[in-house]
C-alpha cells in the first residue's frame, strides 16, 4: 500500500508519483504522512517537504500553501516547489538578496506586496537550507 503524492503550483505539477511517506513542513511543525493516515487539511509552511520511496529520500523546496490527505492522496498546493537537485545556490542568494533590498524599502507598500516579499525571502531561504542540507 502506498501513498499518491502530487504537488501543485499555479505553473502546473511540480511533482506527481507513488510513495511510501511523506514529511511535509506546517506552521504547526512537520507532520510526517503515511498510508491510512486520517483525512487532513493544513496550511503549509516554507520549508523542506521529504518524500521517502522505496527506500531513499527525496527532498524538495516548497513555499507556504496547503496540503490535504484523503484516503491515500497527498495534494500540496503551494506557490512554488523545487527538487533540491534544481537548486542552484548562486542564483537563489541573488534572488533572496534583491528580495531583501525590496523588503527594506518597502516602507510604503501596501501589506499585500510586504506579505509577497516576505514569502518570496522564506523560500529562498527554505530553498538554500535544503541544498546545504543535502550536501
Amino acid at each position: 500500500m502506498s501513498l499518491h503524492l502530487e504537488i501543485v503550483t499555479p505553473h502546473g505539477k511540480a511533482y506527481e508519483s507513488p510513495v511510501d511517506q511523506v514529511i511535509l513542513p506546517t506552521k504547526q511543525g512537520e507532520v510526517g504522512l503515511l498510508p491510512g493516515h486520517l483525512p487532513l487539511l493544513t496550511q503549509v509552511d516554507a520549508g523542506e517537504l521529504r518524500v521517502l520511496k522505496k527506500g531513499k529520500t527525496e527532498y524538495l523546496a516548497v513555499s507556504s500553501g496547503f496540503a490535504q490527505v484523503m484516503q491515500d492522496k497527498i495534494s500540496v498546493l503551494t506557490e512554488s516547489a523545487i527538487d533540491v537537485e534544481e537548486i542552484d545556490p548562486t542564483v537563489v542568494e541573488q534572488a533572496m538578496a534583491k528580495a531583501q533590498a525590496e523588503l527594506k524599502e518597502a516602507a510604503d507598500v501596501d501589506p499585500e506586496e510586504m506579505e509577497r516579499l516576505e514569502t518570496m525571502v522564506r523560500y529562498h531561504q527554505a530553498q538554500l537550507l535544503v541544498k546545504r542540507k543535502k550536501r
